[in-house]
């Protein structure tokens, strides 16, 4: 039966990956997980996506679904029980994913930028502080209830927040650190970092 799920390609700590898992989890769509080690990625997920990125979903006509928000939207357009899909936000993901995403990895990797962390590190609080002023203003992203701009976004805040957990957590950002350590301690989050060891040709497959 596990050979008929689709195949999720996946790294746990990678913040696409994450958003990919958390869609997949509240659609309540099974798949087989294939835990991938980045520094020795598997042929078969270079060959199903050329790209070399994570999460890459290989559907079980052959169909490969190779970026993040693809895989959220398509496992929300066949399941999508708390109406996530009504409490999206393009403009938003696309600013997380364009300028924050660029001074988050700017902040945590200097040394592979050849960057100032403390220049990039300004100009992504000054997003945040936009995020801490909507969350403030209405419970989440897009409304009172968690939706898929949420769950796009957190993963990344999360990542900015623990490069330097003391002072993010000096910031002016109440209700941004609130609406983070919520989704942090949620069961649906909890449920989507179980660790696992890296798949192998010839493992059996990890239901998902």
């Amino acid at each position: 039966m596990s050979q008929a799920l689709p195949i999720l390609y996946s790294f746990r700590r990678c913040p696409y990956a994450m958003r990919a898992r958390l869609a997949l989890r509240v659609a309540g769509l099974s798949c087989a997980l294939r835990e991938v080690k980045l520094a020795a990625k598997p042929a078969a997920l270079l060959e199903a996506s050329p790209k070399g990125t994570v999460p890459v979903l290989v559907l079980a006509g052959g169909t490969v679904v190779e970026q993040s928000l693809e895989v959220m939207r398509w496992a929300l357009a066949h399941n999508d029980p708390e109406g996530w899909l009504e409490r999206d936000d393009a403009a938003l993901i696309a600013r997380n994913d364009g300028p924050f995403k660029h001074d988050l990895d700017r902040y945590k990797y200097p040394e592979r930028h050849a960057s100032d962390p403390l220049a990039h590190r300004a100009s992504a609080l000054a997003i945040l502080r936009d995020l801490d002023a909507r969350i403030a203003s209405q419970g989440q992203l897009c409304g009172p209830v968690r939706g898929l701009a949420d769950m796009a976004l957190m993963p990344f805040v999360r990542q900015f927040a623990a490069t330097d957990r003391t002072w993010f957590d000096a910031q002016d950002l109440p209700a941004l650190r609130q609406w983070l350590e919520g989704h942090l301690a949620s069961e649906l989050f909890t449920s989507v970092m179980a660790k696992y060891v890296p798949w192998q040709p010839g493992d059996e497959p990890v239901l998902f």
